[in-house]
């Protein structure tokens, strides 16, 4: 099963394949697609969907996780997130993907068993889970991995 972990955001949007085989994780493809700054939203918006597109003709995932949405006390953030996150839920509906949605605690304790963790734990993790020679930078793109691992662990309960 291919899982497809997505961490959203408008000037950066982390991505993460990887395949469950049984018990066994496998890392396929990950990145992050970018948008310049100097963009208006809307075409920011449109390089990311159609990024999102391309990736989901190419490799065909199964299943997407996605990062809830969490309330910021910076609001121009939560909303520039929000609309990043509607961008990957218009793109797995126009594919026929369910979506499973996970708090950053549901991932932090999936991924490393602490609620609390901090990101170099997260990365550690990441990287040891799916065998990985270096950590995924940026940040962005070891978040969607820790996403995808979080589903992957969930599955028994939320498929």
């Amino acid at each position: 099963m291919l899982i497809l972990g997505i961490d959203p955001g408008t000037a950066i949007m982390g991505y993460g394949l990887i395949e469950k085989n049984g018990q066994k994780l496998t890392p396929i493809t990950y990145a992050c697609w970018r948008t310049p700054s100097d963009l208006p939203m809307p075409e920011r918006l449109r390089l990311l969907f159609d990024s999102l597109e391309d990736f989901l003709r190419n490799y065909s995932p199964d299943i997407m996780a996605v990062e809830e949405l969490f309330f910021n006390r910076n609001t121009t953030t939560a909303i520039t997130v929000g609309q990043a996150r509607g961008v990957v839920l218009l793109g797995a509906a126009r594919h026929g993907i369910a979506v499973f949605e996970y708090t950053p605690l549901q991932v932090k304790q999936a991924v490393v068993g602490y609620g609390k963790a901090d990101k170099k734990q997260i990365q550690y993790m990441v990287k040891a889970i799916l065998g990985l020679q270096e950590t995924p930078k940026p940040d962005d793109t070891a978040d969607a991995l820790a996403i995808a691992i979080c589903h992957a662990h969930s599955m028994g309960r939320k498929v």
